[in-house]
């Protein structure tokens, strides 16, 4: 079957990609306002794309009762933000930041979300992430209406010690994380519990 995505409404469009690109790891966005009020949202339309230097990519789409979501708005009001990685027993908390607060709600403390300082932006990161990165924007992207993608480079990372076998080669203890990704649907999330190596040629 053939899908015109050009002629696809938006939700359909979601569907369909939200179905088809899977996993997806989850950016767990800590952004302020200018003003300093905090947010805390995840964000599943994530990914690295480049280390020299170190940027990652998130796509922030349309708010279901405003223009764009708190995130877009305070990333593009200070150009900066935070990105925690969600481990299996966060992931309750990061769901209960997914609900739509006004824009002064802090989504943290509603959900009882532990935050520390960071050490070249302003907003916090999650204090139990297993590893987060403090990022400046460097491209702001409308892509559509009320949708953007975030271009932002890598200024700071912090993993946690202990998932650090080798400080040295800087060897971390992936599987340790237990890091969740999205899948498809309304709630879907995978586990990194089934791997396979297959050594480049």
């Amino acid at each position: 079957m053939h899908w015109d995505m050009r002629k696809l409404g938006a939700r359909d469009a979601y569907k369909l990609l939200g179905s088809c690109i899977v996993p997806r790891p989850i950016a767990w966005v800590s952004s302020q306002s200018s003003d300093g009020v905090p947010n805390l949202a995840p964000f599943s339309f994530f990914n690295a794309i480049g280390n020299d230097p170190p940027v990652v990519v998130i796509g922030l789409v349309k708010a279901p009762d405003r223009e764009l979501k708190d995130t877009a708005s305070n990333i593009r009001a200070t150009g900066e933000f935070v990105i925690s990685l969600v481990s299996e027993r966060d992931a309750q908390g990061m769901n209960q930041t997914s609900s739509n607060l006004p824009p002064d709600g802090d989504e943290a403390q509603t959900a009882g979300i532990a935050m520390l300082p960071s050490l070249a932006v302003a907003p916090q990161r999650v204090a139990s992430a297993p590893a987060a990165f403090e990022c400046r924007t460097l491209h702001y992207i409308e892509t559509g209406p009320s949708q953007v993608a975030v271009i932002g480079e890598v200024l700071m990372c912090h993993v946690q010690d202990c998932f650090i076998k080798d400080p040295e080669r800087i060897h971390l203890d992936i599987e340790a994380m237990q890091l969740i990704a999205r899948m498809h649907g309304a709630g879907w999330y995978s586990r990194q519990t089934d791997l396979f190596e297959m050594p480049r040629p």
